[in-house]
């Protein structure tokens, strides 16, 4: 092995798996919410950020939608 290598000669390249990056975001969630998903991640020993995450990819991957029903004001 070379004590030195001379790294000026490399070609730079896109990181193939920067598509596939997760991008950061900042939400407020509910402190229950917060607990359920913290509480499933102490069971499953997966981060709570992750089950979070795997949770809305399903909803995606079935095309869910939320429904809200507004109580009716008279």
């Amino acid at each position: 092995m070379r004590a030195e290598y001379d790294l000026s000669k490399l070609k730079s390249r896109k990181n193939p798996y920067a598509s596939k990056l997760k991008k950061p975001v900042t939400m407020r969630l509910s402190g229950d919410v917060v607990d359920y998903f913290k509480g499933m991640a102490d069971e499953s020993g997966v981060p709570y950020q992750s089950l979070i995450n795997l949770y809305l990819r399903d909803c995606l991957a079935n095309s869910r939608k939320v429904q809200i029903h507004w109580p009716q004001t008279v």
